[in-house]
């Protein structure tokens, strides 16, 4: 472990990384973990992917943005929430990897139906904690596999609604190490993505309901949770749902109608179940599932005349 004032150069390893390493040093007051070398497999839901050059897990607010602030200019960095939606390439990924822990996974309830959450926050405690306070339309949370940074970057949403309907505003730290409140209409949002630049971090975020009932609310979910057990193949290594809906039509009817159902690419599959999931059926590569995902691309593409974009986020060296 790098101690606070160490130079990251020492004992830099030789790769692509190097040049970042040689210029990296941490301030004396930074508490957070740092590791150098990181896996990042056991991070991510397909249980597959290579390494951070350095992977950080800050203390606090504002041991992150002593962090960031202390980067030299260039420096990639990359937030990393559950590892939900997510291929780690196997070449692994430059510069900083930011993981939020429990410092920012809180979430708590605010006069009008709002709820400040942390951007470590996953979408299972937002929906339940608003359920607790008698909060309606924060719902569809419990079928979003991720926490409050992601979903809000990526706009997020399950069973016809999406952060884009309760987002009042967010905190983020830029890359350049200044922190800013932006509100849902800054992100100008669209489907399943924003305005949010490249390596800026969600710190937390304030979301809005209406009153409602909590037996009503909690049955609600309850509903959500059970759908998405009938008919997502949520026990297995998967990312979540692999490609966007085009316009009026869905992903998995169209990969269905392609004949990918079942298809391998090594221990990579398409999930039987539900055919915009794959699935790592055990020691897949993330080559092995990018690779199967742009099969299914091109078989979609060439039989059913779609081109189906990425849902799933796709980082890293090849």
């Amino acid at each position: 472990m790098i101690q606070p004032g160490d130079d990251m150069a020492n004992g830099g390893a030789p790769g692509s990384a190097q040049d970042h390493e040689e210029r990296l040093k941490i301030p004396q007051d930074v508490r957070g973990k740092l590791r150098r070398d990181a896996p990042l497999d056991k991070l991510v839901w397909f249980k597959a992917g290579g390494v951070a050059d350095w992977l950080f897990e800050p203390a606090d607010r504002q041991d992150l943005i002593a962090f960031i602030n202390a980067l030299p200019p260039g420096v990639p960095v990359m937030p990393l929430g559950l590892g939900s939606n997510l291929i780690i390439r196997d070449g692994g990924i430059p510069g900083v990897v930011v993981r939020l822990g429990k410092a920012f996974a809180g979430v708590e309830t605010g006069e009008g139906n709002v709820l400040r959450c942390g951007g470590g926050a996953s979408g299972i405690l937002v929906s339940s904690t608003a359920r607790d306070a008698g909060v309606k339309g924060l719902e569809f949370l419990r079928g979003i596999p991720g926490t409050v940074g992601g979903f809000v970057r990526m706009n997020g949403g399950a069973y016809g609604r999406e952060v884009a309907d309760i987002l009042l505003d967010c905190d983020v730290i830029l890359p350049s190490g200044d922190c800013v409140t932006l509100s849902s209409a800054e992100l100008r949002y669209s489907y399943r993505h924003s305005a949010l630049p490249e390596g800026a971090i969600v710190l937390s975020a304030r979301f809005e309901g209406e009153p409602g009932d909590p037996a009503e609310i909690g049955a609600e979910m309850d509903r959500i949770a059970a759908a998405r057990e009938e008919s997502q193949p949520l026990r297995t290594k998967t990312g979540g749902s692999t490609f966007k809906n085009p316009d009026g039509d869905k992903a998995w009817r169209l990969v269905d109608a392609a004949g990918c159902r079942g298809l391998t690419m090594g221990d990579a599959q398409v999930s039987e179940k539900h055919t915009n999931f794959l699935i790592n059926k055990g020691e897949a590569t993330s080559t092995d599932i990018e690779g199967l995902g742009e099969e299914v691309r091109r078989r979609v593409a060439e039989s059913q005349g779609v081109t189906l974009e990425w849902e799933i986020k796709r980082v890293g060296r090849p």
